[in-house]
């Protein structure tokens, strides 16, 4: 089978595998719907893979083969698969760390420990506990967005621990910011003051649910913050974009006791400044969770009744649309240029 796949540091290109076979627990999908992610750009850029491994953790996909062990799902079914299908038969999934249930972030396996869904078929592992069928009424694209992109924007507000009425800032309008305004919003957020510079995000911020703009280029982020509430500063921060310094800026923009959730990917091997004292706000007293997003049938299926009841649609974050296979190689060249006008692209296959 053909596929796009890593091939060394910072080359990308398309290479011939064999077709995976379905045994056990596991299933061979043949995807139908990707979206490239900065992870993946990311993940090229720092050489953390092996060499022809193939690329993509966001799509869907028809059900061509399951093995001898699956109980729920048949063959011509169509299902969404989120980022992280971890073992869910080892200890720290059982005590809540399904993420890294080998270690580090092994959770992930699509595209980082195994082959993922730019290609023309792919494995799942336990197909069961790791795929979900999409409900009536909700679209292939806005299952695809919700797979990755909702669920960790979503992921962020829990981290932050957002309660109806508070003042939330959100770093970053790329589509994991987008989708934690969303995220906040859906847990009752008050205010939310959203950080970003780039017009598209901005634009739609503003749909999401944001209510105050802070463009980074234009300033000191926690100056505005701090001025714009009073000298309160924020009940919470969620990162979701920016570079090592975010954190720290998230530390000095929430009040004394007050709630970090970060999701942002921080490519970097040096400190990550945290003990900002500017503006009055300092470390003190304040609670930092990060992590990756949770993965699983279960969280999936969550996921989509949002979109199935009406809760939230993040089908408004894909800004390119691509046709065939052989345009993913656009499509993430596209996602690893960044330009304006783009939030996120999709291919069909």
């Amino acid at each position: 089978m053909k596929a796009f796949a890593y091939l060394s540091h910072g080359q990308v290109g398309w290479v011939e595998k064999e077709i995976p076979a379905a045994t056990g627990f596991d299933g061979i999908v043949r995807p139908l719907l990707v979206s490239p992610c900065t992870s993946d750009v990311h993940n090229v850029a720092i050489d953390c893979l092996h060499p022809n491994r193939i690329l993509g953790h966001e799509g869907l996909g028809e059900i061509v083969a399951v093995g001898e062990l699956v109980r729920d799902f048949q063959v011509g079914e169509i299902v969404v698969v989120p980022p992280v299908t971890p073992d869910w038969r080892t200890v720290p999934s059982q005590l809540g760390a399904h993420q890294h249930c080998h270690g580090l972030i092994t959770g992930q396996v699509l595209s980082n420990a195994e082959d993922g869904f730019f290609a023309e078929y792919t494995l799942i592992r336990d197909l069961d506990a790791n795929a979900a069928r999409i409900p009536q009424g909700v679209s292939w694209e806005g299952a695809v967005m919700a797979a990755d992109m909702l669920n960790t924007g979503l992921y962020g507000a829990q981290l932050a621990d957002v309660q109806p009425g508070d003042t939330v800032v959100v770093m970053g309008v790329g589509p994991v910011g987008l989708m934690a305004i969303a995220g906040a919003k859906l847990r009752g957020a008050g205010r939310i003051l959203a950080i970003g510079s780039r017009p598209a995000g901005l634009s739609l911020a503003k749909q999401y649910g944001a209510t105050d703009f802070v463009n980074y280029k234009e300033g000191p982020v926690e100056r505005r913050v701090y001025e714009l509430t009073c000298k309160q500063g924020a009940d919470c921060c969620i990162c979701a974009g920016g570079g090592p310094e975010a954190l720290g800026q998230a530390v000095a923009m929430v009040r004394w006791g007050g709630t970090i959730g970060n999701v942002n990917y921080f490519a970097t091997h040096g400190d990550l400044p945290l003990n900002s004292v500017r503006y009055g706000f300092g470390m003190g007293n304040k609670t930092i969770r990060s992590g990756e997003c949770p993965g699983g049938r279960a969280r999936m299926e969550k996921l989509l009744a949002l979109l199935q009841y009406g809760r939230v649609d993040p089908t408004a974050l894909i800004t390119h649309r691509f046709q065939g296979l052989a345009q993913v190689e656009d499509a993430f060249h596209l996602m690893a240029a960044k330009p304006p006008e783009l939030i996120k692209p999709i291919v069909s296959l």
